[in-house]
């Protein structure tokens, strides 16, 4: 890796398109890994492109949303370098009772046609309850680690979707506010409850801001790495191979046997083997072996 400060980004700026304090996340790690300066545009309102609460929908994949984000905080600054994130709240792929959070990180730069996205899938600690009492919520509350994480209160629903015009009640930190947001909802609910869930806006989760921290440093890290053929920025996995044989009869299984690098701007890849040098897997994960 080239020493930071003969690197093509040191003493460049980078606009951030986040309204939710994303910076803490991000700011450190491009620093100390690239020399970049990340500031967060200015006056920018990511919410028109979708809301966690579900009041404006997203729509197009969580590329799509980061990269018109990222977009529409350049043009507010004015700069040729970009920065957005996404994320979605679900169970997690492996473990389907632990909630997981994927946080996707895009990294854009006009002047070399270069879009470079890392990934990260994180434990969390989404979760969501519909109420009647405090009494009821009060095992939730704590499991969540309210209130340094704080709250949304909506009327208790079936589905996702909110109805026109219903309350919404964001960043609540306060049992008392947060009673007085269960009242209110509650009344407008055709079942008399209020749907009470985490609230995962960065700003007001430390959880998901610590992931999002991890996620600045793969991605910082990545748009350090220089392409050994033409120099751009962002050298890392592009692809995996998949086919890693099964220790007891030898057959491919899903898992990745080798990892494929390239360069966002040549055409050069390089196929190596797993980084943890694993050259087989359980017979527990054959699909011949444990149909």
């Amino acid at each position: 890796m080239v020493a930071k400060r003969d690197h093509p980004y040191h003493g460049r700026r980078a606009v951030l398109a986040s309204m939710h304090g994303k910076e803490a996340a991000f700011s450190g790690p491009f620093m100390s890994e690239l020399g970049i300066e990340l500031s967060a545009a200015p006056g920018i309102d990511t919410d028109q492109l979708g809301t966690f609460c579900g009041e404006i929908e997203r729509v197009g994949s969580m590329l799509d949303v980061a990269e018109r984000k990222a977009r529409l905080g350049m043009a507010i600054a004015g700069c040729d370098l970009g920065l957005a994130s996404e994320g979605s709240f679900g169970p997690h792929p492996q473990m389907p009772f632990v909630p997981a959070g994927r946080e996707l990180l895009t990294f854009i730069d006009d002047e070399r046609r270069l879009r470079i996205s890392e990934a990260l899938i994180t434990e969390t600690n989404y979760a969501y309850a519909r109420v009647e009492t405090m009494l009821e919520l009060e095992p939730f509350l704590a499991r969540i680690g309210f209130p340094k994480h704080a709250v949304v209160v909506t009327p208790g629903r079936e589905g996702r979707a909110l109805s026109e015009g219903a309350p919404v009640f964001k960043g609540l930190q306060d049992l008392g506010a947060l009673k007085r947001a269960m009242a209110v909802c509650a009344k407008v609910s055709d079942e008399a409850t209020a749907c009470v869930e985490t609230d995962m806006r960065a700003h007001m989760n430390p959880t998901r801001m610590a992931s999002l921290a991890a996620l600045g440093l793969k991605l910082a890290q990545r748009l350090a790495a220089l392409c050994p053929a033409c120099g751009a920025p962002g050298f890392g996995r592009v692809d995996v191979v998949r086919g890693l044989p099964c220790s007891a009869c030898d057959a491919p299984t899903e898992w990745v046997i080798d990892e494929v690098f390239g360069c966002a701007s040549c055409a050069l890849r390089e196929t190596k083997g797993r980084e943890d040098g694993l050259s087989h897997t359980e017979p527990s994960q054959c699909p011949w072996c444990n149909p």
